[in-house]
């Protein structure tokens, strides 16, 4: 009887061992994988087609992340390549021709002042700390 119990014992430690070293294993700290790098779209309310010179039209944008991680930083720039305008964030000086500035929210306005009798186009770019990025591009049409 007494060599039946230690052949159990002994079964349930070598089981023990196993079943530990087999969880150890499949804990691997450097194999945990922890996603940062989430793609977002980025959509904008409609917009007038016509603007007068003078005239502002507001934009309203929004990033939708397709998931959430805390440290996401997004940023904007924009370039006009037809007409002249002001590109600015709310009540914000008017944004720099291909400066990037970070964007506070993922929901927002930006207000277009036109400053030109001729028809406008420009593209804003809103990119993340991960090199993902995406591209807008607005075209008005002169209202005189």
């Amino acid at each position: 009887m007494k060599r039946f119990l230690n052949r159990n014992n002994f079964l349930w430690l070598f089981l023990l061992v196993i079943t530990s070293c087999t969880i150890l294993s499949s804990c691997n700290k450097d194999e945990l994988d922890i996603q940062q790098n989430y793609p977002f779209e980025v959509k904008v309310m409609p917009v007038p087609g016509d603007v007068s010179n003078g005239q502002t039209v507001e934009i309203r944008v929004t990033v939708e992340r397709s998931g959430n991680f805390n440290d996401a930083k997004y940023f904007i720039r924009y370039f006009q390549y037809d007409g002249q305008g002001t590109l600015r964030y709310y009540n914000e000086p008017p944004y720099m021709p291909n400066d990037l500035y970070q964007l506070p929210a993922t929901q927002f306005r930006l207000y277009y002042t036109s400053q030109s009798a001729v028809s406008q186009s420009f593209d804003i770019w809103i990119s993340d700390n991960f090199g993902n990025e995406k591209q807008v591009s607005f075209q008005f049409n002169n209202k005189d």
